[in-house]
């Protein structure tokens, strides 16, 4: 299974696509309306629910072709950074995966929307290493970030990661710092504009000031199966990671692969943030970056494999029989 994805033909994207049908069907048939948030702190998400609010399957299909494109963009991503080779879809394969684990995340949802400028973001932040010339980058990371915090607001964490990766990407000047910092304030000072203007600015400030005094670490969203699937992701990536492959590593694959381990921190912290720990997907980008790239260049594909399978039949288990998560 590991070498099919490794190729990058027409049936390869026949069998992603396949898979990513076969995990949504459930979905379709047990379609419910999105509640949306309402909440001022994700404004972009709510534009986009209040659009598709009236019909769920609408909400379905948009979250369904959304994910499409989130898919080729990633997998494009990952051989544009050489993390995957250059005719592979493993990078489709392991994103299409995990971001349809469960049912909880087959619908449409904040962090779904939020997604395809967390990629952007994480594209422009590993090219960085080898651009002479950041700070447009630095920009369009900071401006990719805020967008995404507008779906799903916990995202502004992930300017904390720029600024912790910037020093391993040996671009940790006081000055580069500062860039990513202004883009996603920048956004921010054009939409508070636009509330002042054109909306209820008052409330708007409330929601914020609300939510910052509200939110609050908790376990009170896990259970035990999130507990074991969380637990057992993070197990068998810590255990790929110092797996039997040859492939000798540049200094630029280990930057980029020492950002995503960081990257990974910051998505499990997220899942202590409050709502269904499923929805907090930041975790399942980070993994899906480490799969692809071990599975990539692994020698000894036969226990990986076996895993997989297993996996992969348990997945499809829990999404038609099981239902549990």
């Amino acid at each position: 299974m590991i070498k099919f994805f490794r190729q990058s033909y027409a049936i390869q994207y026949v069998v992603i696509a396949l898979l990513a049908i076969a995990l949504w069907i459930p979905a379709f048939g047990s379609a419910k309306v999105s509640m949306g948030l309402g909440g001022p702190v994700t404004p972009l998400f709510n534009l986009v629910d209040g659009l598709l609010g009236f019909s769920p399957i609408a909400q379905l299909i948009f979250a369904f072709l959304l994910l499409v494109l989130e898919t080729l963009i990633f997998n494009a991503i990952l051989v544009n950074n050489q993390i995957i080779g250059k005719v592979s879809t493993m990078g489709a394969f392991v994103f299409v995966l995990l971001m349809s684990l469960t049912r909880t995340q087959t619908s449409f949802y904040p962090f779904a929307l939020s997604a395809i400028f967390i990629i952007l973001s994480i594209n422009t932040l590993f090219e960085i290493y080898l651009s002479q010339k950041p700070e447009l980058d630095l920009l369009k990371v900071g401006i990719f970030i805020a967008l995404a915090s507008m779906c799903y607001f916990p995202a502004i964490i992930l300017i904390l990661w720029v600024i912790v990766s910037l020093p391993i990407a040996k671009k940790g000047s006081l000055r580069l710092e500062l860039i990513p910092l202004t883009g996603f304030l920048f956004v921010y000072f054009f939409y508070f504009v636009g509330v002042y203007l054109f909306g209820d600015f008052l409330n708007v400030v409330h929601g914020y000031r609300d939510y910052f005094l509200n939110v609050r670490l908790s376990v009170k969203d896990f259970n035990l199966l999130d507990v074991i699937l969380l637990s057992f992701l993070v197990i068998v990536s810590l255990l790929l990671s110092f797996g039997n492959s040859n492939y000798e590593k540049t200094v630029a694959i280990r930057v980029k692969m020492t950002m995503t381990m960081l990257l990974i921190l910051f998505g499990l912290f997220l899942l202590f943030v409050g709502g269904n720990v499923l929805m907090n997907g930041l975790i399942f980008i980070a993994l899906s970056i480490i799969f692809a790239y071990e599975f990539t260049y692994m020698n000894n594909t036969g226990w990986a494999n076996l895993v997989l399978t297993l996996f992969l039949l348990l997945v499809f288990a829990n999404h038609y029989y099981f239902k549990l998560l």
